[in-house]
C-alpha cells in the first residue's frame, strides 16, 4: 500500500499544539476509553482533535486487517521526523488508540470498528444524534435565531465576569454557571460578597472563544465524578452535540438520563437551544457544532467601528488573532481612545483604566495610578494589561515600532512593583551553626533542594521553605548524630 512519508525534507512541519482535552482523555483508564470508543461520534470527534501526524498514522493503519511491524512503519519516518513520530505515537498510546508494543503497532479494534464506520456511514446506532421531522405546528430555530441565541448566552456570562463587583448590575448567569466560574478560579469573593474577576480570569479573556469554551468544559467534566455523572455520557454527549448539523433538530428520546441532565446546563452555556425544558426537541448552536473544529463559534457580534462583522476572531472580539480587528490606541501620555460600540470590551477596559468619555462608536479614558492599582488589588497583574493593549492595538498602531510607547509599559510595570514591595513566605531560619564549614554544607544541601529563600554568610543563617523542612532538618540530624 503506498503511503506518504511522515516528513518532507522540503517542508517544516509547523509545531502542533495539543489540544486541551487530549491530557484530561489521557488520564483517564482503559475502560473507560474503550467504552468511549464504542461510539462512532467519539471516535470521529477524537480524530479531529489529533494532531497532523497522529491522524495520517491512523488513516493508514485503518484500513489494514492485521497489525504492521514497528520496523516498516519506522521506514516511513526520516531521520529529521525521528521526534514528531514518537511524540504521535506516545499519544496515540496514552489515549489507548494504538496498542503499545516494541514489535508491532495496531490500532484498538473498537476505536478501528467505531472509526470505519463513522467515515462509511454504516450502523445505525444514533450515536450522531437522531433528527427529528419538521414540526408543521411551530416554526423551528433557524441558524441566525441560534447564533444570536448562543452569542447572548455567551456574553451574559463573560459581560457578568468583567463587570460583576465593579458598582454594576449585569444580567446574572444562572447559579450552574457561576458556580462553574468559581470552581474554575475565574471568579472568586475574596473582596467581598461579590463574585469578582481574577487574575486567571482576566487571562482568560485573552483566550479565542474556542479555548474559553472548552476552559469551562473541561472544568466541567472535572466536576461530573462529583455529581454522580457517568463521564462517558457526558463526554460521548459533547462529542456528538459536534458532529451534529446546524440548524436541524434532535429528538431527547434517545439520550441517557445523565445527558438529559447535561442539557439544562448546555443551555446555560448557549451550546443546545430548547423551546422549553420540557420539550422532546433541541437543536445544537454554533458553539456546539464547533466543539471540535477549527471553524469560528461565534460567527458575528458588534464590530469595532458599530457594524457587524462575520470574521473568524469569534463575537467578543476577544481572542489572541485579533490584528484585523484591533480597536485600541494608545498615546504616550497614557490616553487610550478605544474604537467600539461593544459593551463587553467597554467593560473589560473599565477594569484598569479610569472612562473620560463615551461616544457611539468610541471610548476615551486614561491609564492612572489609581485605575491600575485596582486592577492589581482585582488579581489583573502589569504583563496582563500590557498583553490585552498589544493584542487588540488599533491597525495604526501595528505600524510602530515597539508597539506600545515604552514609557507606559514601564510605569505599569513600576505601579505593579510599589504594590510588591515585600513578599512574605512561611519557612523556617536557619542559624547557629558551630562552624564555617557546617554553614556552608547544609546550605550547599538545600540549595540542591532549590529551598532556600535568603542566606546572610556573615551571620552563618538561611531560611528555607516550609517545604523543604523535613529534609533539611533530617539532614543535620543526620550529619550531627554521625560526629
Amino acid at each position: 500500500m503506498p503511503v506518504q512519508s511522515l516528513q518532507n525534507t522540503d517542508v517544516i512541519v509547523p509545531q502542533h499544539t495539543p489540544h486541551p482535552l487530549l491530557p484530561f482523555l489521557q488520564s483517564q483508564s482503559q475502560t473507560t476509553l474503550t467504552r468511549l470508543y464504542q461510539r462512532p461520534s467519539s471516535c470521529l470527534s477524537i480524530f479531529r482533535l489529533l494532531g497532523p501526524i497522529e491522524r495520517q498514522l491512523i488513516m493508514n493503519l485503518l484500513w489494514l486487517e492485521s497489525a504492521l511491524s514497528v520496523a516498516t512503519i519506522s521506514a516511513w519516518v526520516l531521520p529529521e521526523g525521528k521526534d514528531a513520530y514518537d511524540s504521535a505515537l506516545a499519544v496515540m498510546t496514552g489515549l489507548h488508540i494504538a496498542q503499545n508494543s516494541a514489535v508491532k503497532l495496531a490500532l484498538n479494534s473498537t476505536f478501528k470498528s467505531s472509526l470505519r464506520q463513522a467515515i462509511t456511514g454504516g450502523g445505525s446506532t444514533g450515536s450522531f444524534g437522531v433528527p427529528t421531522d419538521k414540526d408543521g405546528k411551530r416554526q423551528s430555530a433557524n441558524i441566525e435565531n441560534l447564533d444570536a441565541y448562543a452569542l447572548e448566552r455567551w456574553e451574559t456570562i463573560l459581560h457578568y465576569m468583567v463587570s460583576s463587583g465593579q458598582g454594576q448590575n449585569p444580567t446574572k448567569p444562572s447559579q450552574g454557571v457561576l458556580y462553574l466560574l468559581q470552581r474554575s478560579g475565574l471568579m472568586n469573593n475574596a473582596h467581598g460578597p461579590a463574585l469578582q474577576i481574577t487574575s486567571s480570569g482576566f487571562q482568560f479573556l485573552l483566550h479565542s472563544p474556542h479555548d474559553q469554551l472548552w476552559n469551562l468544559l473541561l472544568q466541567y467534566l472535572h466536576m461530573a465524578e462529583e455529581r454522580q455523572m457517568d463521564l462517558v455520557e457526558v463526554l460521548s454527549f459533547l462529542f456528538m452535540l459536534s458532529t451534529m448539523d446546524l440548524g436541524r433538530e434532535y429528538s431527547t428520546e434517545p439520550l441517557s438520563e445523565t445527558q438529559k441532565a447535561m442539557l439544562e446546563d448546555l443551555r446555560d452555556y448557549g451550546l443546545v437551544w430548547q423551546r422549553k425544558t420540557s420539550s422532546k426537541r433541541f437543536s445544537p448552536t454554533r458553539l456546539a457544532t464547533t466543539l471540535t473544529s477549527s471553524s469560528p463559534p461565534l460567527p458575528s457580534s458588534h464590530s469595532t467601528g458599530g457594524s457587524h462583522t462575520a470574521d473568524g476572531t469569534g463575537a467578543v472580539a476577544l481572542s489572541s488573532g485579533a490584528a484585523q480587528q484591533g480597536f485600541i490606541v494608545l498615546e504616550t501620555n497614557y490616553r487610550i481612545y478605544a474604537y467600539t460600540d461593544n459593551p463587553l470590551q467597554t467593560a473589560v477596559l473599565n477594569l484598569f483604566i479610569t472612562m473620560k468619555y463615551r461616544f457611539p462608536n468610541l471610548v476615551v479614558g486614561m491609564l492612572t495610578r489609581e485605575s491600575v492599582r485596582k486592577a492589581l488589588g482585582n488579581g489583573i497583574s502589569a504583563d496582563q494589561i500590557i498583553s490585552y493593549l498589544t493584542t487588540h492595538a488599533h491597525p495604526q498602531m501595528r505600524k510602530n515600532n515597539p508597539l506600545l510607547p515604552v514609557t507606559v509599559q514601564d510605569q505599569i510595570r513600576l505601579w505593579e512593583l510599589e504594590r510588591n514591595r515585600l513578599k512574605s513566605a512561611e519557612g523556617y531560619l536557619y542559624k547557629d551553626f558551630a562552624s564555617q564549614a557546617d554553614y556552608e554544607y547544609v546550605l550547599a544541601y538545600a540549595k540542591q533542594l532549590d529551598v532556600v529563600l535568603w542566606e546572610n554568610a556573615g551571620k552563618r543563617c538561611f531560611f528555607g521553605t516550609l517545604e523543604g523542612h523535613a529534609n533539611v532538618r533530617g539532614f543535620i540530624e543526620r550529619r550531627t548524630g554521625s560526629v
